[in-house]
């Protein structure tokens, strides 16, 4: 027989053994584990400790609290945010837990409105409304917008438990009474509530923006603009970056925004679809909210109009869809024979002097370009030495007109047969019009050497159909209980002139 192995090296290939098998069975490293949202209900009752019952389940599942707890939630209801594996299922079972879901992300939804809901700027306010707090969550906001001066507030209301955030680049004032930024993991290159988006300033104002005289879109939309309820409060919560809003950050806004003494919570974010009411963010908040007496305005979303495309649904907060109100932006096309045509798509706010040569894309073609890159109007697509001081005719509504500008093209026209009803800002003077109307326009180009035409700037026309819902605006009934009807209400939704 060989030589037997001494009794210390024995030892020594057991230990081995068994830390090969400690490190093949101890669970997953850290890139392996995901976040996720432990919800659990109402706050822990007597003297326990939220986040002592919060470390005690997570070391009790994953052996080491300290090292995958992420967050507590422990002001207004009970959960938390944990690194996890399969483990998730493990705690979805163990008393106490309501649910346990992935920490997703949420996208954001985004001057006359008011008065043609019968809410003119005459309108009897009450002087209680100056005690109103509307906590915002959303992309933060512009503190220097007329629409948040504090000209003639007095200090916040008594209730007020929250905080401002300041920073060398924000301070809040006794409109913004309050403003906080949430962002779990840390990358942000901008710590502060400071909108730099544009979304959250917006809805801020559309609700409780300050009454502003001779705002306007560069002349279009001319008139006064204010919120819904203009001597109310701001609270603003930000919760959404530039990679979307996390459901994390969404329940720490929550969790601080009852606490704080809001009256009223106002969001137009939401999911990609429908979620189980305790496996989505915004409805886990917005019931606990309803149980701390804070209503949860929120928009229905923009995945309409599909049947049941609601995604923010809950019976505890209020739904709302858009609708467009009785005014419309109209461009017109003057073609060189004296024909013109009309388009309701772009903001044009460009003056075009005279009338400007015009020509069709395909007889423009960029031929260094292959085929796949060579439909008239796409960036590249063009000649720039036959397209350039012109209009350009396209065959599609293509890039925002980016294709035809890159060209040296002074604008363009396109053909569009669907959604008109909201219209968007393009780069240079565009009309956009059916395709029957732009077939006339082809026609025109071949049948002159000399064809010409001039896209003015956009006006105003009554939209004699208004109040109607819009075509995005998500539509009911609620999917998950499919006997409750959802949206709640409609309002105004479509072209707001806002800050």
């Amino acid at each position: 027989m060989g030589n037997l192995a001494s009794p210390s090296t024995w030892l020594l290939l057991i230990t081995l053994l068994c830390t090969l098998l400690i490190i093949g069975c101890s669970g997953a490293t850290h890139k392996d584990r995901k976040e996720y949202i432990v919800y659990m209900g109402d706050l822990p009752k007597g003297l326990v400790s939220a986040t002592s019952l919060h470390a005690n389940l997570l070391q009790e599942v994953t052996g080491s609290a300290s090292e995958y707890l992420l967050q507590s939630y422990k002001r207004s209801f009970n959960g938390f945010v944990a690194k996890l594996t399969e483990e998730s299922k493990k705690l979805s079972s163990m008393d106490g837990v309501v649910s346990v879901f992935p920490n997703g992300k949420k996208e954001l939804f985004t001057t006359r409105s008011l008065d043609f809901i019968g809410f003119p700027i005459e309108s009897n306010r009450a002087t209680i409304e100056s005690d109103i707090i509307v906590g915002m969550l959303d992309t933060g906001i512009w503190p220097e917008s007329d629409s948040f001066i504090d000209e003639g507030f007095g200090p916040p209301p008594s209730k007020w438990k929250g905080s401002c955030q300041s920073s060398s680049n924000f301070t809040c004032n006794n409109k913004i009474i309050g403003a906080k930024y949430h962002r779990l993991d840390g990358r942000i290159d901008s710590p502060s509530p400071r909108d730099y988006e544009g979304h959250g300033t917006h809805t801020a104002s559309t609700a409780v923006g300050n009454v502003v005289s001779g705002a306007s879109l560069l002349g279009l939309g001319s008139g006064t603009a204010q919120g819904g309820t203009p001597s109310a409060r701001i609270a603003v919560y930000k919760i959404c970056w530039g990679d979307g809003c996390s459901d994390a950050d969404i329940l720490a806004a929550f969790d601080d925004a009852i606490v704080d003494g809001v009256d009223i919570i106002s969001l137009s974010v939401g999911g990609f679809s429908a979620l189980d009411y305790f496996e989505d963010s915004i409805a886990i908040g917005a019931f606990h909210s309803m149980k701390n007496g804070v209503l949860t305005s929120n928009a229905g979303g923009n995945r309409g109009p599909v049947h049941a495309s609601i995604v923010n649904f809950s019976p505890w907060s209020l739904s709302v869809a858009a609708s467009v109100i009785d005014r419309k932006f109209v461009t017109l096309l003057q073609l060189g024979n004296n024909q013109t045509y009309q388009g309701e798509l772009p903001l044009n706010t460009f003056e075009m002097n005279g009338m400007v040569p015009l020509i069709y894309g395909g007889d423009a073609p960029n031929t260094s370009q292959d085929l796949m890159q060579n439909m008239p109007g796409y960036k590249g697509s063009l000649n720039k030495s036959l397209v350039s001081g012109k209009i350009v005719l396209c065959d599609q509504l293509s890039d925002l007109g980016v294709g035809a500008m890159s060209a040296g093209a002074l604008g363009t026209v396109m053909p569009n047969d669907v959604n008109t009803d909201v219209s968007f800002v393009f780069p240079l003077p565009i009309s956009v019009l059916d395709s029957n109307s732009t077939s006339k326009v082809h026609e025109y180009i071949n049948s002159t050497s000399i064809s010409t035409a001039n896209i003015q700037k956009t006006s105003e026309d009554k939209n004699e159909l208004a109040p109607y819902v819009v075509w995005f605006s998500s539509r009911g009934p609620n999917p998950i209980t499919t006997d409750i009807l959802s949206p709640d209400i409609v309002a105004p939704g479509v072209n707001i002139l806002a800050a």
